[in-house]
């Protein structure tokens, strides 16, 4: 068997097993934003997208009402919102969230805003830092369907046992086009998270903090 032969082989296994790779965890993207896991947690961690002047971004109130619902639910009895600011905000997103919240008739003894971090990662080791000095260990994250095996696999990293109840309604989820383009981007910054260790929030990012 010929030398080129040997090397067009290679290359079609290498192209095999990454569209396999990429497929599998496309599949996985796809598979856990359809899940929704309400299992009684210690808090409910609302991961953060863009607010504006206070007012949190017709995104973030999707997920901040579905962590009302949860905590209504009797899921978990606090509501923990994440996400610092961008320069020249004057509100962080965890603040803009849990003033939302208050507003929207949740007690203010059951929130916590936890305004570190401009990514993912960062938010969710703020956060896993604040729940564990509280002396909480489970969490149920709220975020974008597509968004949250990504933020699932930066918690367990973060020392926390969390599971998913994503919001399904909102800006994100209205098209499947809309919904396709954000498992496409999901799955390449999930791979580059477990490639790298590091946030891919300009890739995959469904404006998440």
């Amino acid at each position: 068997m010929g030398k080129v032969t040997w090397v067009r082989r290679f290359l079609f296994g290498a192209v095999l097993v990454l569209a396999l790779v990429i497929g599998g965890t496309a599949f996985r993207v796809w598979q856990v934003a359809r899940g929704d896991d309400r299992d009684q947690a210690d808090v409910i961690v609302v991961l953060g997208a863009a607010q504006y002047n206070g007012k949190p971004s017709p995104i973030f109130q999707a997920r901040l009402k579905h962590a009302k619902q949860l905590y209504e639910d009797g899921v978990a009895k606090v509501i923990v919102t994440a996400g610092g600011n961008r320069a020249g905000d004057n509100y962080t997103e965890a603040s803009a969230g849990a003033s939302w919240l208050v507003e929207q008739g949740v007690p203010q003894s059951a929130t916590l805003a936890v305004g570190e971090g401009n990514d993912t990662l960062g938010s969710l080791r703020a956060v896993a830092d604040e729940v564990a000095a509280h002396g909480w260990h489970t969490a149920v994250l709220v975020s974008d369907p597509w968004h949250s095996l990504r933020a699932r696999t930066m918690a367990d990293d973060s020392g926390l046992d969390a599971w998913t109840s994503p919001t399904h309604s909102g800006p994100i989820v209205q098209t499947r086009q809309t919904q396709a383009m954000y498992i496409f981007r999901e799955t390449g910054a999930l791979l580059f998270y477990r490639i790298t260790r590091t946030p891919a929030d300009d890739i995959g990012s469904t404006s998440v903090g």
